[in-house]
């Protein structure tokens, strides 16, 4: 489909870093390590992932884990070199295929796997066991910081749960450790002490009770799922359900809390289903029935692991109590079961290939937070949020990270990302134009890794926009495009600046209590006009002057 100069469209077309791990500092110094772990690299290209089992043994005195990850595989092109991504302290003991331990070679993180068997029939399924052991990192500042967090709780109760966005899942199991390639399924068994449980990702399929006064909790994911949202969680927990009647049909929605928080839950949750019927109207249906969802407590914020999302707001509204938009708005919802919970959709539903484009989750899911009050509270009350959520804005460098080095861009992706997409609806001009292209990225990217450029050629195809320097100012620059005017004698003189190249955005203005769409370049434009003073439409992401 051929776009459009946003120029002719007719007007009817028209610091906060809340979760996950920083990757890199400003200084954009990367390392071998670095491009071993971003990049998709020839002993990883030449298989596709189809299948994990994860089978381990949580052990909460010696705050260790042990056991090993079933890994089948389909052969795309021949090699006979694997790469199987493990950090330290965590120790790959040894690689097994058809009974025979191969010989791996390690390089930092990374583990080079030399099979014996030859791997050279095309589209050939094939099976390798990595055992591995040790006490793994642990995170200090969950999430904020990757590992797993040992703490206790108010019982003296072992509370244990992983998190490991941007350092990699890698830090606690062995696996293909890049965003690009998802796991088509997998089983996910885990040994703990017999009075504590674990819950993980998908459906509970049994438990096992052992001789030595464990139980194993065998968990299984249908639906293709990333690494960093493969999780665990393990303590004293008390669980209720309900069902919601969704768009797909019955929902399971399962709730684990510490059995002295059960009350609280049962009255703090409500807010689940609310934002199942708020999410689902806006970006379609949540895309996993068949794993369940789950709200899981956890000792640390809160994370979007896939159908276990993980909560640790303290039973409170908004951001641990605070308004992130200052507007008394973001009171009105308990910001982590919102804004993980969107994440389903921008995150493991529309999963990114490289971290650079972590816009495509945080951007997303930050406009979720009002997409959610737009819909319960109205449209004033969503504008008023994702407008006031620009106090957190700094515009320090661009949204979009260095790509093939696992670098991500500016913590400006949340609420910056958020603006950009409001000021885009602005464009659309078209309330269920706009909600029918939130539920067609969900749509036709379902369960599938992207890039930017596919979400923004999608967008401008979609749209019949031409929307390149739009993104490109938004997302690849650090300027906030200024609205420059004067009037003389009855003429206003408008144009942008502090802009790309190229750019040429609508903008609404007011007069006399009338709306009139402009469309100015770089360049100095005038039209005529009855009144010396202007108002200029607050839902834009810009700045604007009048010059004397």
């Amino acid at each position: 489909m051929k776009t459009k100069s946003l120029l002719s469209i007719p007007i009817l077309l028209l610091s906060m870093l809340i979760n996950g791990q920083t990757i890199k500092s400003d200084s954009e110094t990367f390392t071998h390590q670095d491009s071993l772990r971003g990049s998709i690299t020839p002993e990883r290209a030449w298989w596709d992932l189809n299948y994990y089992h994860l089978d381990i043994a949580v052990n909460p005195k010696t705050k260790s884990i042990k056991g090993k990850n079933t890994i089948r595989y389909t052969i795309l092109e021949p090699n006979q070199t694997l790469q199987i991504d493990l950090q330290a302290p965590m120790k790959l003991t040894k690689a097994v295929q058809d009974g025979e331990e191969l010989v791996v070679l390690k390089d930092g993180n990374a583990h080079f796997i030399n099979l014996k068997k030859p791997q050279i029939k095309i589209n050939a399924q094939e099976e390798i066991q990595i055992y591995y052991e040790g006490k793994p990192r642990v995170a200090v500042r969950a999430p904020w910081d990757g590992g797993i967090s040992w703490k206790k709780d108010n019982n003296g109760n072992d509370f244990i749960a992983s998190s490991c966005q941007g350092l990699g899942a890698s830090v606690w199991w062995p696996n293909k450790d890049h965003m690009y390639d998802e796991v088509d399924s997998m089983k996910i068994s885990v040994n703990v002490p017999k009075h504590l449980m674990n819950i993980s990702n998908g459906r509970l399929q049994s438990t096992e009770e052992q001789n030595n006064g464990t139980t194993t909790y065998n968990w299984v994911v249908t639906n293709p799922i990333n690494n960093y949202g493969v999780n665990i969680n393990i303590g004293d927990y008390v669980h209720f359900s309900e069902v919601y009647e969704g768009e797909k049909g019955p929902l399971d929605m399962e709730y684990y809390v510490l059995r002295d928080n059960l009350e609280k839950a049962k009255k703090q949750f409500k807010d689940a289903p609310k934002m199942m019927k708020a999410f689902e109207y806006w970006f379609g249906p949540y895309p996993f029935y068949e794993d369940s969802f789950k709200l899981v407590e956890v000792p640390y914020l809160g994370m979007e692991h896939q159908s276990s999302v993980t909560y640790g707001n303290q039973y409170k509204q908004g951001y641990l109590g605070r308004d992130l938009s200052r507007t008394g708005w973001g009171l009105k919802f308990d910001f982590i079961i919102i804004h993980e919970s969107g994440h389903e959709w921008f995150a493991n539903n529309i999963t990114y290939k490289d971290a650079a484009d972590m816009w495509i989750h945080e951007g997303f899911t930050a406009y979720s937070e009002n997409l959610f009050l737009d819909y319960h509270y109205g449209s004033e009350a969503s504008a008023d949020y994702v407008i006031g959520t620009r106090a957190n804005i700094q515009n320090d460098k661009p949204i979009i990270g260095t790509y093939n080095v696992n670098s991500e861009g500016s913590s400006d992706m949340y609420y910056k990302g958020a603006n950009m997409l409001h000021t885009l609806r602005q464009l659309v001009n078209d309330d269920e134009k706009w909600r029918q292209l939130l539920r067609g990225l969900n749509k036709t990217f379902y369960h599938q890794t992207v890039t930017t450029q596919e979400i923004e050629n999608y967008i401008s195809e979609f749209l019949e926009l031409n929307l390149t320097a739009f993104f490109n100012q938004y997302l690849r620059d650090i300027r906030i495009p200024n609205f420059e005017y004067y009037i003389e004698n009855n003429e206003l003189n408008y144009r942008w600046n502090n802009v790309v190249k190229n750019f040429e955005m609508p903008i609404e203005i007011e007069i006399n209590n009338d709306n009139l769409w402009l469309y100015p370049n770089a360049a100095w434009q005038k039209t005529k006009i009855k009144t010396s003073e202007i108002s200029i439409d607050r839902d834009y992401y810009i700045t604007h002057k009048q010059l004397k």
